[in-house]
């Protein structure tokens, strides 16, 4: 069996982003191992659940250094989510360990949880709740990260649902929260909804979903485009969806159109699939679970829209954004439109024109560009 070190060497983010400033494991995920090492040493078959992990480290760091089985998992993107069952099957430890939603099925029984600390305080606040809700009374929680994105308002929101919140010592620039003795919970507090003029109608938000119930200003300029966005589209896609708000206004402002909303988070497409319904165009809007569109049949949308991301987890990276052009090029039909918007420092005019087609700046303010780009008969991707 190799030791932990000797998985985390060998460790890959893929399908995720690859280069030489990601990594897959941290000193954060070594740190949560470490603190939790005796009550996972103590822990029984199906009592460990683990929450958020990145590319697999918690997860296989538990089942090699312990000799665990029966880990059940929940990571909100997919990529994380095919990351581990890559290098899983990778070291042959792909049997010990099971996948599940934010819900009773990964959580009842538990009596040790491993986890990430995400960066969204609702999305916190969620798995707090859930936690609490589901876990054994004797449950003791193991959540960590990197000092920089650590905020006291995390003991505070864990402090809502458990009696015992006790932050660790630091090391290497990460900390660990270790949380004990739930309180009763009362009715779920997710997924939240609030009304948004912009769409005229409700935006449906699980914890973890990007801006919340909230229209994020990049969506808002975007939105301010759509009655001229290719006006004989039948068929759309709003690639890395969140709540939902693009692919619902299309839908609202077009009876006749169809939209196929794709996301990799599952907090993401819950919430899409809600707003969907909340507005009524739940016949028109379908959303999967999806990286960068990678399911979608080549030539089979005349319209993409892109809020795309620059982050890449904790490193500003432009790797996302330039998949998602990437497939976007693949998937549109001859003709078809790619609607962006992005941070203007970027400059990914260059990058959407060689990947996709004509690229032309349709707007811009003082902090975001507008871009439209056009598939021509003889563009292909490179």
């Amino acid at each position: 069996m190799d030791s932990v070190e000797d998985v985390f060497t060998r460790l890959r983010r893929y399908p995720d982003v690859e280069a030489p400033n990601l990594y897959a494991v941290d000193a954060a995920d070594r740190l949560i191992l470490d603190t939790a090492a005796d009550a996972l040493a103590g822990a029984g078959s199906g009592e460990v659940a683990v929450i958020g992990d990145a590319y697999g480290a918690l997860t296989l760091g538990v089942a090699v250094r312990h000799g665990h089985s029966g880990i059940r998992v929940h990571q909100d993107l997919l990529t994380g989510e095919l990351a581990l069952a890559g290098n899983a099957k990778n070291f042959g430890l792909a049997d010990r360990f099971t996948v599940h939603g934010l819900d009773a099925d990964l959580l009842t029984g538990a009596r040790v949880v491993v986890m990430r600390l995400p960066k969204m305080l609702a999305g916190l606040a969620e798995i707090a709740e859930a936690i609490a809700r589901y876990a054994a009374d004797d449950v003791v929680v193991y959540a960590g990260g990197r000092d920089k994105y650590l905020t006291p308002t995390m003991n505070d929101v864990f402090a809502e649902t458990f009696r015992q919140v006790r932050a660790g010592r630091g090391r290497q620039k990460s900390r660990v929260l270790v949380v004990s003795e739930p309180l009763p919970v009362g009715e779920p507090r997710f997924p939240v909804r609030e009304n948004i003029i912009e769409i005229d109608g409700d935006v449906v938000a699980y914890g973890a979903a990007f801006s919340g119930p909230r229209l994020d200003i990049g969506t808002r300029f975007l939105l301010e485009h759509l009655d001229r966005m290719k006006p004989d589209a039948r068929e759309a896609i709003d690639l890395g969806c969140g709540t939902g708000i693009l692919a619902v206004a299309l839908a609202k402002s077009r009876p006749r159109i169809r939209v196929v909303g794709t996301d990799q988070s599952c907090a993401a497409v819950a919430s899409a699939r809600a707003t969907a319904a909340a507005n009524g165009v739940d016949d028109r809007v379908t959303v999967v679970r999806d990286d960068a569109m990678s399911s979608a049949a080549d030539n089979s949308a005349d319209l993409v829209l892109c809020n795309p991301p620059f982050h890449v987890g904790a490193a500003v990276h432009t790797g996302s954004a330039i998949k998602m052009f990437a497939e976007t090029g693949r998937v549109l039909r001859p003709g078809g439109e790619l609607w962006t918007v992005y941070n203007s420092h970027l400059n990914y005019r260059g990058v959407v024109e060689r990947m996709v087609g004509r690229t032309d700046v349709i707007d811009r303010n003082q902090k975001f560009t507008v871009t439209r780009s056009v598939r021509g008969l003889r563009d292909v991707q490179r």
